[in-house]
């Protein structure tokens, strides 16, 4: 259920009505807009007698809210949330530049990428400590001295770091990471879910291969319910029957995500196709859609690559799709 107050409600006036609705037991999301205050109720609603809150002095109008995810519900929170990190924005008319390998290898090969995608454009840097990998004789990264080598490399560079958790158990390991990823695989992990929703990090969200977007949602809703706001979607490309890809990237995704939630949302070409030669049109269909960010994964030799070398670009090709989708942001400003 949502509220929304009249122009020209004090602070005073708004905290009286909030405190009264805590009586009942019920959670309240405040949403302060420039134009409008709309108060979230969330938990059993069904208590709340729509009319008398409806007639207070200071309420503008009441309404219901019918989808289950109701913090990531736009209609909870109308402006576009702004994840910070570093010097670097997503979301809110800020685009997210989101580059590095698959895999941290070694010291001298993520700072080399780092610097090389900066130079570029990029403003914040990737790169897999933790891989989950199909097969088990794969590689697997290199762990907490993988996130160390990130941590040299964003000394180097001053770009922010992400990097994907695999499980509660290495969270401490990320007490310096900047945005924590969450892989297609552990989309529906609930209780790492609830885990990360306990930390003020922001937290980057891939849609898991065969959900639809609800799902995505109140998989962010399980974040942003013990507390974290700072979720960023993430569309990677789900299966279908489709092989000439390694996934099928749903572009309409951006623009329903937009419709039903106020979190950012950015595309992971790489994921989605599986194959270099892709990611750059894709990169620019992404911007053209109005994604708040692209994530690319680059490698300064992929043929040598441990991991997903086929569908990353060396630093030469990212720099050619960083001035691609700089025209076309700017086309379509």
């Amino acid at each position: 259920m949502i509220a929304v107050i009249k122009n020209g409600t004090t602070t005073a006036q708004i905290q009286h009505l909030v405190d009264w609705l805590k009586h009942m037991d019920l959670d309240v999301h405040i949403s302060a807009g420039k134009e409008v205050t709309i108060l979230g109720l969330i938990g059993d609603t069904s208590r709340v007698d729509m009319e008398l809150l409806g007639s207070l002095e200071i309420v503008e109008s009441v309404k219901r809210v019918s989808e289950p995810f109701k913090q990531a519900n736009r209609k909870f929170h109308p402006n576009d949330t702004v994840i910070t990190v570093g010097d670097a924005k997503i979301g809110g008319g800020h685009f997210g530049m989101i580059a590095g390998p698959c895999s941290v290898e070694n010291e001298e090969q993520i700072i080399g990428v780092a610097l090389a995608v900066k130079a570029s454009g990029a403003n914040i840097l990737r790169g897999g400590a933790f891989k989950p990998r199909t097969s088990p004789y794969a590689f697997q990264g290199l762990k907490d001295e993988g996130i160390h080598l990130l941590l040299k490399a964003k000394e180097a560079s001053g770009l922010p770091i992400i990097t994907e958790i695999m499980n509660i158990s290495a969270l401490d390991l990320f007490a310096d990471v900047d945005i924590i990823q969450v892989g297609a695989r552990n989309m529906q992990n609930f209780d790492l879910l609830k885990e990360l929703g306990k930390t003020k990090k922001p937290i980057l969200l891939k849609r898991g291969l065969a959900n639809t977007l609800q799902e995505l949602l109140m998989s962010a809703e399980y974040i942003m319910s013990e507390g974290n706001e700072n979720v960023i979607l993430c569309e990677r490309g789900i299966r279908t029957f489709e092989t000439s890809t390694r996934n099928t990237l749903d572009l309409s995704a951006v623009s329903v995500l937009h419709e039903l939630s106020h979190l950012p949302v950015v595309v992971d070409p790489s994921h989605a196709t599986g194959k270099s030669r892709l990611v750059t049109p894709m990169a620019c269909a992404a911007a053209a859609a109005g994604a708040d960010g692209i994530m690319v994964e680059v490698h300064n030799n992929p043929a040598c690559a441990l991991c997903d070398g086929a569908q990353s670009l060396t630093p030469a090709q990212y720099d050619v799709l960083c001035d691609k989708v700089r025209k076309i942001r700017e086309a379509i400003r």
